[in-house]
């Protein structure tokens, strides 16, 4: 198939991104089509299939970049995990199960997702464009066979996502090459009607989930690092509201903080990359570390004063927290703790630090924020470890959910 115009307009060294922003005037001058537009004729045509959201889905309407409409699903919904975030950061969505099962809300977490694989496109190259919508269709069908709805955990999946159903809008080429390869798997070419990153369920359901509060967190100083793999690619699809920095900013993240009662602080490299990139964390991997360290957690630290540094993505809050670990073997000793906007606003919800928001996994030092924030970590950690004997000896293991039996199809 004829890939090169396609190639020409993702391919990308990374670097760009880095510390790039997004021009929302020179957007709103210049306005993309609107992919939604183009897959509902898709769809009438017979071309594809769509994964409509429906009202068992429980949608609440925001406004995106250009003041259109999209449409996030709150219930009923498919668990499409990070790799890193299991790997590094088991609190992050564990954090997000633990407030659906709060809420009341429908989910499923099942065995058939597999990696979305843009990690190893952005790091190596050695991926190609049919490949990454193929696995990207793959996922979209399973969640569809299922009857839930795809809800994206990683922020490098979610923007991968987005690209890719772009492109199989706009390709026919590509359509038809995914198509073949989805009959030999025995699936199906399906898009989702919007491609949804969990930090905007939180942003929708922001104001239940702060009504959950038992720790008061008035007085702690939060900064946010907004994910570049999440408002950087396809950035006309990310939620901007007037209130949050007069519609500046993307507005996940920084307002359920708000809502919750924290204190965001602004500070001068806000838009920079944590510091992972698109492949530098894999190809330069002393760049991250002095990017992360010098560009985003000095500044943070010294300049806007903060307790606790606010991701919404697996690489940002793996690099962001790891990397100060490694930092102190070079004298950098800012003890600034990072997790997941979901993260903390468990904490103040009231979960337990080591069972469900499993701080324990962090490195960078939270003892002292969890002790401002009155939380008593020290008793948590105590029946943490006698829950762990507890299982050495036996004992059932504690669950969110009843894990599914069905046997695996990985196709």
């Amino acid at each position: 198939m004829a890939t090169s115009p396609i190639s020409d307009k993702v391919r990308t060294s990374g670097w760009e991104f880095v510390t790039k922003t997004v021009d929302k005037r020179a957007l709103m001058k210049a306005q993309p089509k609107d992919p939604r537009e183009e897959l509902a004729e898709l769809e009438a045509k017979g071309e594809v299939k769509v994964i409509h959201i429906t009202e068992e889905n429980r949608p609440i309407e925001v406004e995106t970049l250009l003041g259109r409409t999209k449409r996030i699903p709150t219930n009923k919904l498919w668990h499409h995990k990070s790799c890193g975030q299991c790997g590094n950061i088991p609190g992050y969505p564990t954090s997000i199960m633990w407030f659906m099962n709060k809420l009341g809300l429908e989910y499923l977490d099942e065995t058939h997702q597999t990696s979305c694989t843009a990690w190893n496109y952005h790091g190596s190259g050695t991926s190609n464009l049919v490949a990454l919508a193929s696995v990207a269709v793959r996922n979209w069908h399973r969640a569809y066979e299922t009857g839930y709805y795809p809800l994206i955990h990683c922020g490098t999946s979610f923007g991968n996502y987005k690209e890719m159903r772009n492109l199989l809008i706009e390709h026919k080429d590509l359509r038809d090459e995914v198509r073949r390869i989805m009959n030999k798997v025995g699936r199906e070419l399906v898009i989702p009607e919007e491609i949804v990153h969990y930090s905007e369920w939180l942003h929708v359901l922001r104001d239940k989930i702060a009504a959950l509060k038992v720790h008061d967190v008035s007085h702690i100083v939060t900064t946010v690092h907004p994910a570049c793999h999440v408002w950087k690619l396809v950035p006309e699809d990310v939620i901007y509201d007037p209130n949050i920095y007069g519609g500046e900013r993307p507005a996940p993240t920084t307002a359920i903080l708000l809502a919750l009662g924290a204190q965001v602080a602004d500070y001068s490299t806000w838009y920079d990359c944590c510091g992972f990139g698109f492949r530098h964390i894999l190809t330069e991997r002393e760049f991250s570390r002095s990017f992360s360290l010098e560009r985003k957690i000095k500044v943070m630290v010294e300049e806007a004063h903060s307790d606790v540094a606010i991701t919404q993505d697996t690489g940002c809050t793996t690099t962001l927290d790891k990397n100060q670990w490694i930092g102190k073997a070079h004298g950098y000793n800012y003890e600034l703790p990072v997790m997941a906007d979901v993260q903390f606003a468990a904490l103040a919800a009231g979960a337990d630090p080591y069972k469900v928001v499993q701080i324990q996994w962090h490195t960078s030092g939270w003892e002292k924020l969890l002790d401002k924030m009155g939380i008593d970590w020290r008793t948590s950690k105590a029946q943490y470890e006698a829950y762990l004997e507890e299982l050495k000896a036996g004992r059932e293991p504690e669950q969110l959910y009843v894990p599914p039996l069905e046997s695996l199809n990985l196709h």
